[in-house]
């Protein structure tokens, strides 16, 4: 992250403690169908056990000739691509349209702010495309609420499913 910051690229990064993985984007959601989410949540997660996955390699959507989001990439996140297939298939019916892509599992570390000069920040993700940042176990999803602000997006977790 330092040396994204530092490259002078006309980035939006990700605060350390906002940084996650999204499932399921939901959008604007009607309080009363929470409970409803929260059971596609739990048939999403079923005969899933907790599992380790690996941070490592960094890139960028849609890709490196044209940054809009830059990321690192999970290693070993097949139950993740699982899981966030059924949960396509269990929100559909609540009113939630399927994705256009398939999933990637990633965390996005920033995104591109307007125009400028992204040569640097194409040298950063490249220079680290190979690297390794460690590991963390997933045991559990969550459901997250965002509030927008202009300093950003702040999150809190609204219900948590384990695995």
């Amino acid at each position: 992250m330092a040396e994204l910051r530092a490259s002078g690229a006309p980035l939006k990064l990700v605060q350390l403690e906002q940084v996650h993985l999204t499932l399921k984007f939901l959008g604007d959601t009607e309080e009363a169908l929470v409970p409803r989410i929260v059971d596609a949540m739990r048939r999403s997660v079923a005969g899933v056990a907790p599992f380790t996955v690996r941070v490592a390699g960094t890139g960028a959507f849609p890709d490196l000739r044209r940054i809009r989001v830059l990321w690192v990439g999970l290693e070993g996140g097949e139950p993740l691509v699982g899981i966030a297939r059924r949960l396509e298939s269990e929100t559909e019916p609540l009113g939630y349209p399927r994705e256009g892509r398939d999933f990637s599992p990633h965390v996005t570390l920033a995104r591109v702010k307007g125009g400028g000069n992204l040569d640097r920040a194409r040298q950063v993700l490249e220079a680290h495309a190979n690297d390794a940042y460690g590991e963390f176990p997933v045991d559990r999803i969550r459901l997250k609420k965002s509030v927008l602000t202009p300093q950003g997006p702040i999150y809190s977790t609204v219900e948590e499913v384990p695995l």
